[in-house]
C-alpha cells in the first residue's frame, strides 16, 4: 500500500480521501503556511468536498499519477482543503477566483504566494492541462516573482473592500418597511420563471429552496394567484422529476438538465433539511397531498440513510458507486423486470422505464410525467389500488437497491446543516403530527447543546467523538434559528434561552456596529487574508440573512427591543437591493414579509392548548408563531399575564406587544390572525 501523507492524521472524509495520493498534501494549519514561508514557495491550494463528482475525476486523472505529483511536490506547498469545513476559506478564495474573471467551482484549485495572496487559478482540468499550468506557474514564480507579488497585491486589496462599499449598502435611512418593494421583487423574480419546467429557467437547474420558501409566503400575504400557480407547478415538477428518488426518497444536489430530469446524483444534508421544510409549509398553504408524501417520504430517507443512532446527521451521500456515477440510484429494463409481476408492470410506464434505458448506457432513471390520478384515468385503472401496487413495488425495489454497493458516506457531523434539518422536523410535525419527528428533533438539540458547544462557544465539525473548528455565523445562525422552530413546537424555555445566549454570543462576536451586519467569522477566529460578510443567498441562505429573522423573533419572544433594532437596521442595508435582485436576496425579502406584513406571538394556555395550537397549525400562517402550555407560567415574559379565563382554554394574540382580548376557540384566532 502506498504512504500515507499528512492527511491521514485529519478527520474530514473528503481529505482522507486523499491521504494515500504520492502527493506530498498537507491540511491547512500553521504547519503548512509557515514551511511555505520557510522554503518560499508557493502555496497550491486545492479545494473541494467528499461528494464532488469532478474532484474525484481530477484526484484520478491528476493527484494518483505519480508523474503529476512530482511536478506538484518539487515546485509547491500543496494544501487540500474540505470546503465543508473551512467555508471561511473557501469564501476568500472562490472571490479571488472571480476577482480574476475566471468561473468558480470545485474542485477549486488556487496558487497562492507563501503569504496566503492568490495570483492565479481554475478549477476542473484535465491531467495535460494541469502538467502545463503548474510548469508555467513554476517559471513565472521563479522568474517574475515580482509581477506576481504586484498581482496578488491587487487581488489581496479587492477581497478587503467591504461587502457594504462593495454593494452600496446602507443608503435606505429610514424604517419604512413598505411592502411594495416585494411586489417589485417578485416581479423581477418572475421574469425568471420557467412555466414549462418549474423552477427558474435553465440549466443545471438546482432546487434553491430559499427561492421557493419566498414565494410561498409571498403567495399568501399577497394573494396572488400567479405566484402560487409557480410554486405549486415548481414543487410538482421537482417531486415528478429524477432529482427526486422516486424509490427511496430525498432530493440530489441539481439537475444537469432544465427539466429536472437527470441528476447530479449526490444527496446533501443541507438540501434535504430545507426541502422538508419546503414541502412542509407548501403542504399547509396549498394542502396538496403530494406534498405531504414527499416531506414524509424525504425524512424516512434521511433517517435510514443520513442518521447516526443518536439522531446525528451526516452530511451528504456520493454521487458515485462502483466509479459510476448514478449506479446505486438507475435501473436496466431486465433489472427492474425480475424483481415485479406482471400486475405490477403498469408501475414501469408510470416511471417511464424504457427498455433501451431512458439515460446513458441502457440504464434508466426513475421518474414521472403525470400525477397518479392522471396517469389511472388515462390508462383506465383504479387509482386506490395502483397506488397500492405503486408501495409496493417502491418497497420491493428499495429492499433490492439496498443489496447494492452503497455510494460512499461522508459522516462528519455539521452543526448548522443539523440545524437545517431539525428545523426540517420541526416543519414537518406543525404539518403532519407526527411523534417520531418530535421526539428526533429532540435527540437533535442534545447534540447541538451538549456535543458542539462547550459553554462557551459552538464548533462547526463534529466526529469521532470531537468537536473541531470553531463555528461560523452560518453554524449559530442556523442554530438560532432550529431552537426558535424548537421552542414553538416543545414550549421549553431551555430552548429558547440557549437560542438568546447564543444570539448575545454573536453579537458580541461577529457584529460590525459600523456597517450593522455580521462578519462570517468570530472576531476570536484565524486572522485570515480577509475578513468578510456572507449578504448573498445561495443553496443555503445568507447566515445575514437567516440572523434579520432570528433577533426579530427573539426581540418579541424575550421582549428585547435591542434585537430588534438589530434586526431592522440589518435589513436597511439591503432593502434597495431586495427589488433589483430577488435571486439572490430571496431569504431578505422573506425577512422583509416580517417587517411588512403584521407579525404575531400568538399564547395559547389551558388544558386543551395542545389540541388549539394543532388547530392553528393547520392553517399556514407564516407571520405567526403559535406557543402553547397547559397551566399557567409567569416566569418567563413570553407566559407573562396569560391566563385561563373562566376555566377554559384561553388563545392571546399578540402583535407590537400588546395582546387582544383572549379568545377561546381556534376559529376566533384566525379571525384575528387574519384581520
Amino acid at each position: 500500500m502506498p504512504k500515507p501523507n499528512k492527511l491521514i492524521h485529519e478527520t474530514s472524509p473528503y481529505l482522507l480521501q486523499h491521504a494515500y495520493n504520492p502527493v506530498e498534501w498537507q491540511a491547512w494549519n500553521e504547519e503548512a503556511l509557515n514551511r511555505a514561508r520557510a522554503e518560499d514557495k508557493p502555496i497550491l491550494l486545492s479545494i473541494g468536498y467528499a461528494a464532488c463528482h469532478w474532484c474525484h475525476v481530477m484526484e484520478h486523472e491528476s493527484f494518483e499519477d505519480n508523474e503529476v505529483a512530482n511536478v506538484m511536490n518539487e515546485n509547491y506547498i500543496c494544501i487540500k482543503l474540505d470546503r465543508e469545513e473551512r467555508p471561511d476559506i473557501d469564501q476568500i478564495y472562490m472571490d479571488a477566483i472571480q476577482n480574476m474573471g475566471l468561473n468558480g467551482g470545485w474542485p477549486l484549485n488556487v496558487f497562492l504566494m507563501p503569504d496566503q495572496k492568490p495570483f492565479y487559478g481554475g478549477t476542473y482540468f484535465p491531467k495535460h492541462k494541469w502538467l502545463e499550468i503548474l510548469d508555467k506557474v513554476a517559471i513565472a514564480f521563479q522568474n517574475s516573482r515580482k509581477q506576481l507579488a504586484e498581482s496578488a497585491d491587487k487581488f489581496s486589496k479587492a477581497l478587503n473592500v467591504s461587502e457594504v462599499e462593495k454593494l452600496n449598502l446602507g443608503i435606505n435611512k429610514d424604517h419604512n418597511f413598505d411592502n411594495s418593494v416585494l411586489i417589485q421583487a417578485y416581479q423581477k423574480l418572475s421574469e425568471s420563471f420557467d412555466w414549462d419546467n418549474g423552477g427558474t429557467l435553465g440549466a443545471p437547474k438546482f432546487p434553491m429552496p430559499v427561492i421557493w420558501q419566498f414565494l410561498t409566503q409571498y403567495a399568501f400575504h399577497s394573494k396572488n394567484p400567479e405566484a402560487k400557480k409557480a410554486l405549486e407547478l415548481t414543487l410538482e415538477s421537482m417531486a415528478d422529476g429524477g432529482i427526486y428518488d422516486q424509490i427511496g426518497g430525498g432530493f440530489a444536489r441539481y439537475s444537469v438538465d432544465a427539466e429536472w430530469f437527470a441528476p447530479h446524483f449526490e444527496k446533501m444534508l443541507y438540501d434535504n433539511g430545507q426541502l422538508i421544510s419546503l414541502y412542509a409549509d407548501a403542504y399547509r398553504f396549498t394542502k396538496n397531498p403530494y406534498f405531504k408524501e414527499v416531506f414524509e417520504d424525504s425524512i424516512k430517507f434521511m433517517v435510514r440513510e443520513l442518521m447516526d443512532p443518536n439522531c446525528r446527521f451526516y452530511s451528504a451521500l456520493d454521487a458515485d458507486s462502483e466509479g459510476v456515477e448514478g449506479k446505486f440510484y438507475t435501473w436496466t429494463y431486465n433489472e427492474l423486470k425480475n424483481h415485479i409481476n406482471e400486475n405490477e408492470e403498469p408501475v414501469l410506464k408510470f416511471l417511464n422505464v424504457e427498455k433501451e434505458g431512458n439515460w446513458e448506457n441502457g440504464v434508466n432513471i426513475l421518474f414521472r410525467h403525470t400525477s397518479i390520478e392522471s396517469f389511472c384515468k388515462a390508462e383506465n385503472l383504479d387509482s386506490s389500488n395502483f397506488k397500492e401496487t405503486f408501495n409496493s413495488v417502491k418497497d420491493k425495489l428499495l429492499d433490492q437497491r439496498e443489496e447494492r454497493i452503497r455510494p460512499a458516506l461522508d459522516d462528519k457531523i455539521l452543526t448548522g446543516w443539523n440545524a437545517l434539518q431539525l428545523k426540517g422536523l420541526c416543519d414537518a410535525y406543525k404539518a403532519h403530527k407526527d411523534e417520531k419527528y418530535k421526539a428526533i428533533a429532540l435527540d437533535n438539540f442534545v447534540f447541538l447543546s451538549e456535543f458542539v458547544w462547550d459553554g462557551t462557544l459552538l464548533y462547526r465539525s463534529f466526529k469521532n467523538d470531537q468537536a473541531k473548528i470553531k463555528a461560523y455565523l452560518e453554524d449559530y445562525a442556523l442554530t438560532i434559528q432550529a431552537l426558535i422552530s424548537l421552542f414553538e413546537i416543545t414550549s421549553d424555555l431551555k430552548v429558547l434561552n440557549f437560542a438568546e445566549k447564543l444570539a448575545n454570543y454573536t453579537i458580541e462576536n461577529f457584529y460590525d456596529e459600523k456597517e450593522k451586519l455580521f462578519f462570517y467569522t468570530d472576531k476570536n477566529s484565524e486572522t485570515l487574508i480577509a475578513r468578510k460578510k456572507e449578504i448573498f443567498d445561495n443553496v443555503i441562505p445568507s447566515s445575514n440573512s437567516i440572523m434579520i429573522q432570528n433577533l426579530h423573533w427573539l426581540g418579541i419572544l424575550k421582549g428585547n427591543s435591542a434585537f430588534t433594532d438589530i434586526s431592522n437596521e440589518m435589513l436597511k442595508q439591503t432593502q434597495h437591493l431586495i427589488a433589483r435582485e430577488p435571486k439572490f436576496l430571496s431569504n431578505w425579502a422573506s425577512a422583509f414579509i416580517l417587517k411588512s406584513y403584521p407579525c404575531y406571538d400568538v399564547v395559547i394556555v389551558g388544558k386543551d392548548a395542545k389540541k388549539i395550537q394543532r388547530e392553528l397549525w393547520q392553517h399556514y400562517l407564516p407571520n405567526a408563531f403559535c406557543m402553547a402550555i397547559e397551566e399557567e407560567n409567569n416566569d418567563e415574559l413570553v407566559w407573562k399575564g396569560k391566563e385561563i379565563i373562566n376555566t377554559k382554554t384561553s388563545i392571546y394574540v399578540c402583535e407590537n406587544n400588546a395582546c387582544q382580548y383572549p379568545v377561546f376557540t381556534s376559529e376566533d384566532a384566525i379571525a384575528l390572525l387574519s384581520k
